[in-house]
């Protein structure tokens, strides 16, 4: 917290009927803010001190905490609210005239926006104190992309000459299968930026973000990411297992490398790519043999319908197991594993324990991973990746990225920084407060704080 001189003459907090402060409160116990304070402060070296640096950061957390879309909401705010004015760090002497003008917010902000890296230090160090407090953090990760729009235009001068140099123009297609089988498609562009973000999926808190133009790619964002939060937080990657993402991050790289150089199972969908009608294709194209698999890497024996010999039935082959040390998926036949009669059980094996089919890795990375996608576990893992997106809710909703006027890659930078840092204050310190139920919230009514 930035610590305020105390020894005033008046508080607030003898009135009655306080206002909800408590959230404000969590957040100033537990941010790691001396170095940007000190940092504030040479900037503004021997210059007028009408408005403390240190109440004027609180106040921009207070706005941050309570929703304020823009400098000059949160003046009313101030304006009005005496207790809330106390708890930034304000004279309560000087009343209402503490509060710094629209010009000192701009000109605080102007230093503000040059210190990208201390507020990056603030949400590092943030991670590695939840992780001290939560030896399950890091085990299950989540990674997505987020468009941010800009408030500015891309090109030319508006009326008000709002103009972006720094944006660009991104988009995102989705597709889908209607009941009838015909397929539907809705392309979303957007001029601005791209968060990316790395997530706990079961606290839903943020180990790791990067803020891009909007036209980078999320495939190409995943092992940067990963190996920079290696770098600044190596247990993340010892007890990470898994990390999910959908089928924009599928790629042969991403899935060999998650697992040969870090040991992570790679839980990411799969983009269809086979022409229409390709349901199945051999296993090994070069050997003659009974076993196929479809686009998701499912395998499949292929057989004669006992019932009718002009029946062609496919049978998914029984997953059993990875088997690390070798790099395969070992798969047995589902006739002898489950006991019922097939007519080519005397072809694949002599024996009651029936054929065993290890599929290699490498034979094809997108398809074939530790985790295959036919069973239950992947379909659950894959479930986590949702918990990316609640996060991304929150931070429109609750941190008012829905509506913003942000224009400027520095500026989005230290904005999306400052929002993330404000959430992990907020977890953290839930935590110490004994009450971690309240980790993944950031607004709480009346009735949830009396149930707490």
């Amino acid at each position: 917290m930035a610590i305020i001189p105390q020894g005033r003459l008046f508080s607030w907090k003898e009135i009655e009927g306080r206002s909800d402060l408590d959230r404000l409160r969590m957040v100033l116990s537990v941010i790691p803010d001396e170095g940007l304070m000190e940092t504030l402060e040479s900037y503004r070296g021997r210059g007028r001190d009408d408005y403390p640096v240190r109440a004027v950061w609180n106040s921009l957390l207070a706005g941050v905490v309570y929703e304020h879309a823009s400098v000059a909401s949160l003046r009313r705010e101030l304006l009005r609210n005496g207790e809330l004015r106390d708890l930034c760090g304000f004279d309560s002497l000087l009343g209402a005239r503490a509060v710094p003008t629209e010009s000192a917010y701009t000109r605080f902000l102007r230093n503000l926006f040059r210190c990208t890296a201390e507020i990056e230090a603030m949400f590092e160090d943030l991670v590695d104190r939840l992780g001290a407090e939560l030896p399950e953090l890091g085990r299950h990760l989540g990674i997505d992309g987020k468009a941010i729009p800009s408030a500015g235009r891309p090109s030319g001068k508006g009326p008000d000459g709002r103009r972006d140099p720094d944006g660009d123009w991104g988009a995102k297609t989705y597709r889908g299968r209607r009941c009838d089988g015909t397929i539907w498609e809705r392309v979303k562009r957007w001029f601005g930026y791209k968060l990316h973000l790395i997530v706990d999926v079961r606290y839903e808190v943020p180990l790791g973000y990067e803020v891009t133009r909007a036209s980078v790619s999320d495939t190409t964002r995943l092992l940067p990411m990963v190996e920079r939060l290696g770098a600044r937080h190596g247990w993340v990657l010892e007890r990470a297992e898994d990390l999910s993402g959908d089928k924009g991050y599928d790629s042969e790289e991403n899935n060999r490398k998650l697992w040969d150089l870090y040991g992570i199972k790679p839980i990411i969908g799969i983009r269809r790519d086979w022409k229409d009608g390709e349901g199945t294709r051999a296993l090994d194209p070069d050997r003659a043999d009974n076993l196929v698999t479809d686009e998701e890497g499912s395998v499949f024996c292929v057989r004669q319908s006992l019932g009718d010999a002009h029946k062609i039935e496919m049978v998914p082959m029984v997953f059993y197991g990875f088997e690390r040390d070798r790099g395969t998926l070992k798969y047995r036949c589902p006739a002898a594993l489950y006991g019922y009669e097939c007519s080519e059980r005397g072809t694949c094996s002599q024996t009651d324990y029936g054929r065993v089919l290890r599929v290699p890795l490498d034979l094809d990375r997108r398809r074939f991973v530790p985790v295959p996608r036919s069973t239950y576990k992947w379909k659950r893992l894959y479930r986590g990746r949702t918990a990316v997106e609640r996060v991304n809710s929150r931070l429109d909703v609750s941190f008012g990225f829905e509506r913003h006027f942000i224009r400027g890659m520095k500026k989005m930078r230290v904005r999306v920084g400052i929002a993330l840092v404000v959430m992990l204050s907020m977890a953290l310190a839930s935590i110490q407060m004994g009450k971690p139920q309240r980790i993944r919230s950031l607004v709480w009514s009346p009735g949830l704080r009396r149930a707490a």
